[in-house]
């Protein structure tokens, strides 16, 4: 498409007005199933209309399109959600006389932004904490613009203590603005510096300084959120603003905690997730109204449990169903409370919760990565792989840099497999196998997508470095095993192929 047309081979291609508003709606969101709805407001914003309207419009649009080289139809429908792109995208510089240029860019159209982890300059390293504490709600409150996509915490972080420029950083993660910052603490007083930046000139748009005690630095992100979107999008910005979130009762204490415990949580091991833990704990007692603490609690106790640390599961994923719970209550707006129960609801063993959760967080900001991920989840642990596919993708999309994502992609990996794309699971196993090649059970899903393509002596290999590595503390997958026993049952079948092809 070009400016509002549609063109190919240098020719404009005879598309109407509805339906070029459809497939610039489904281009802007690539690999992304769109519901009926999303579309037919899209293109008939003003008019209530049959959906048939929108069957015959995609029916134009195949027909008009044809085939993609390979045979298959370039918009997919999505069954009980409606349709997606299927294509590749690419966002191409505007040329000159109204050419297509012949290189195309790596920054997007649409307002994207990633904010990179915030300095510590106080002088103590143990203050780092509440640096990383800063720049994560900086991150969760631009999710709350709806107009915004944002960097997930797990792909920014990546850049933390290294000398990088705002020109790399956007070329990496596909972003046109960035945000940098420090943090200095002296006492009860802190200092919080940022500048945002083009990242397509390299200027500064906006910087800003803010003093402050610590009892008001609860405050800060919706400040710094709030000048962030001003200065991008101030047209924007006129009609809409940002949502109220609740506010805790000032409890700086309470505050702090969180802070030291998202630190610990990020760092993930066993003492570091049950420190989390205790800390998130306090913060909930001293102070009841703070919805972080809940919801930080509500994830904890859901990893606690997926990881094999916990000797009491049903009591911690209780636990952790009742802080996310409350923390909706508080700040029913924050996708991350949201997020915290669907995480909670898949090892609750509740996976049809943990959707409706999912699609939650997604209608509060459709650029959190986590949102995306999960409903993945839920829909593969509930026994639909297939559909678990599109959101997985999307999800890894969004976040690409995020330490934690071999678990995603391991996920990923074994609905492609029990959809019948062996393929296409062997290749997110391998892509697991690239962040985490010590993890266990990635050799058992690349050993499973191995004899599944009839690849024993790759699947042999897989096997030998399983027996050196260390089993996992929990299981992970136990809620899959347990609601799809036939799944189980497959790959305990495919292991054991491998080891009868195995020589003696």
């Amino acid at each position: 498409m070009l400016r509002g047309a549609l063109v190919r081979e240098g020719r404009p291609v005879a598309l109407g007005q509805k339906g070029l508003l459809l497939l610039q709606a489904l281009l802007e969101a690539p690999t992304q199933a769109l519901s009926k709805t999303a579309l037919m407001e899209a293109a008939w914003s003003d008019a209530v209309v049959e959906e048939s309207n929108l069957t015959v419009q995609i029916a134009a649009m195949r027909k008009l399109l044809g085939p993609q080289p390979d045979g298959g139809a370039w918009i997919a429908t999505v069954p009980r959600t409606g349709y997606r792109f299927a294509g590749s995208v690419r966002v191409l510089d505007s040329a000159a006389d109204g050419e297509l240029p012949s290189q195309p860019t790596s920054l997007p159209e649409r307002p994207s932004i990633a904010v990179l982890p915030f300095a510590n300059v106080s002088g103590d390293r143990e203050q780092a904490y509440l640096a990383d504490g800063i720049t994560e709600d900086i991150i969760t409150a631009l999710t709350r613009f709806r107009w915004f996509r944002v960097i997930g915490r797990g792909s920014s972080f990546v850049y933390k203590d290294k000398p990088v420029d705002s020109k790399q950083v956007a070329r990496e993660l596909g972003v046109r603005y960035v945000l940098e910052g420090s943090v200095r603490r002296s006492g009860h007083h802190i200092r919080v510096s940022t500048q945002l930046v083009d990242a397509a000139s390299a200027n500064q748009i906006w910087a800003e300084r803010y003093e402050m005690e610590l009892t008001e630095a609860f405050a800060v992100q919706d400040a710094i959120a709030e000048r962030v979107a001003g200065a991008i999008e101030p047209e924007l910005l006129k009609t809409e603003s940002l949502p109220a979130a609740a506010r805790s009762s000032g409890n700086a204490t309470a505050w702090d905690l969180v802070r030291q415990g998202t630190w610990h949580f990020h760092h993930v091991g066993q003492q570091t997730h049950l420190s989390a833990r205790k800390l998130f704990r306090e913060a909930c007692r001293l102070d009841p109204e703070l919805a972080e603490a809940h919801l930080w609690l509500g994830r904890v106790s859901a990893g606690i449990v997926a990881y094999g640390w916990s000797d009491k599961l049903a009591q911690d994923i209780r636990e952790g169903l009742d802080a996310a719970l409350k923390a909706i209550r508080l700040d029913e707006k924050n996708p991350y409370s949201h997020y915290a129960l669907a995480i909670c609801s898949i090892y609750a063993n509740a996976p049809e919760q943990a959707i409706l959760a999912a699609e939650r967080v997604i209608e509060i900001s459709p650029s959190f990565a986590l949102g995306h991920l999960v409903l993945g989840m839920g829909q593969f642990f509930r026994g639909s792989a297939s559909e678990a596919i599109a959101p997985l993708e999307h999800g890894l999309m969004l976040n690409p840099h995020d330490p934690q994502n071999f678990v995603w992609f391991n996920v990923l990996a074994l609905a492609y497999l029990f959809a019948g794309q062996t393929n296409e699971a062997l290749a997110a196993a391998v892509k697991a196998r690239k962040i985490a090649p010590a993890w266990r059970p990635t050799q058992e899903t690349l050993a499973c997508c191995y004899v599944s393509l009839g690849r024993l002596p790759e699947a042999e290999s897989c096997v030998e470095l399983m027996r050196d590595m260390e089993n996992p503390a929990g299981d992970a997958l136990a809620p899959l095993r347990l609601r799809n026993p036939h799944w189980a049952d497959e790959i305990a079948h495919l292991l054991l192929e491998c080891g009868r092809a195995a020589p003696n």
